[in-house]
């Protein structure tokens, strides 16, 4: 009869767990650090927006017989470039144009992909396919991974001070622009090399959850970044865990996870906030 650590050690038994855990932590980490800039940035519909654009890209990719994540990212810049364009010589807002700019990519996506005869499975595409990859899929994203991690890691100051203010930044000399679309083209890097475990759209959620949960966590950027990183890994590493037991996809248990845990956060400090309120007011009443 198996004992309770056989039961909990039963699903890194098998190899195709193995590399679904070892693929959760390589996508988490960049998604986690990157998090933390959207959402001081107020980039979260940006992440959404990439995310859905790539998917011509993956399309023409496969009909032109070159590798998928070329496609892909050469969509998600297109996706990037095209808003940033727009924003500049119109009227309309960014989030208006970002939201006009993927829709109309995804649907030209969608349109491809039901013309063209592939063997590409949408499902896999949308949502990933964590326990279908092989390690030449985890040495790929873990490339793309390293790259985006060393990249924020070395001009995560720089990335700091352009998203809290341009101006501030413009007038110590730094690149500005070049800033802003180095970080769009991490963005859809990074995007890229999540597509095949987590797909499309459930990228989405590891682009914006990490970050606003340690945002309600911390006030100190550098432990933002950490913190936001860690809370991608952990539940990536658990997500992935506990699909095994419920028999669910790896990455929609990850976004449960996190959307469970963003709740339980904010409810938490919020009760925290309402209580020190009470007793700064209780204080000041007693003042003389």
């Amino acid at each position: 009869m198996p004992t309770l650590t056989d039961w909990l050690v039963w699903p890194f038994q098998f190899p195709f767990m193995q590399q679904a855990f070892v693929m959760a932590l390589v996508v988490a980490i960049p998604m986690g650090l990157l998090s933390a800039y959207l959402v001081l940035k107020g980039w979260s519909l940006m992440g959404d927006a990439i995310s859905h654009a790539v998917l011509p890209g993956t399309v023409l990719a496969y009909i032109a017989e070159i590798p998928l994540a070329i496609g892909a990212f050469a969509a998600g810049m297109i996706c990037a470039l095209a808003t940033g364009f727009l924003k500049e010589n119109s009227r309309i807002k960014e989030d208006t144009v970002m939201g006009v700019v993927f829709s109309g990519m995804f649907g030209f996506g969608l349109v491809l992909y039901t013309k063209v005869q592939t063997d590409l499975h949408l499902d896999h595409i949308l949502f990933g396919d964590m326990l279908g990859l092989v390690w030449g899929d985890v040495v790929e994203t873990g490339i793309i991974a390293l790259v985006v991690v060393l990249l924020i890691l070395v001009f995560r100051r720089d990335l700091l001070v352009a998203a809290f203010d341009e101006q501030h930044a413009r007038a110590i000399g730094l690149p500005v622009r070049l800033l802003h679309y180095g970080l769009l083209s991490v963005l859809a890097l990074t995007i890229v090399g999540a597509l095949k475990s987590v797909g499309i759209i459930l990228a989405v959620a590891l682009l914006i959850g990490p970050g606003a949960i340690a945002f309600l966590l911390t006030k100190r950027f550098e432990r933002l970044l950490l913190t936001s990183t860690l809370i991608a890994s952990a539940s990536s590493l658990a997500g992935v865990y506990m699909s095994f037991f419920v028999d669910s996809a790896p990455a929609p248990t990850i976004v449960v996870i996190l959307a469970a845990l963003f709740v339980v956060v904010f409810l938490g400090t919020s009760a925290k906030n309402r209580a020190a309120e009470r007793v700064g007011g209780t204080v000041q009443d007693q003042d003389p």
